[in-house]
């Protein structure tokens, strides 16, 4: 999933892209995780504010989701 094909105000791109990026240099799975939850509580706020559709939340819990399974399974490999 990429949120590029989401539309959102650019504000809540630009802190998703922030806290996407803080889950892709994590050095620890642990760190992947606190990241994940950290952009995963951003989510939910948009969400209360009803800032966007609920297919677009739907897609960004996804997206966080899906970033930091990546990025945990990336550490992993390395190890």
């Amino acid at each position: 999933m990429n949120t590029n094909d989401l539309v959102m105000p650019s504000a809540v791109r630009q802190e998703l892209d922030i806290l996407l990026a803080d889950i892709k240099r994590a050095s620890t799975s642990d760190q992947a995780e606190r990241a994940g939850l950290r952009a995963e509580g951003f989510v939910l706020g948009v969400e209360r504010l009803k800032a966007l559709q609920p297919a677009s939340i739907e897609a960004l819990y996804l997206v966080v989701e899906q970033a930091v399974e990546a990025r945990s399974g990336e550490i992993v490999a390395r190890q």
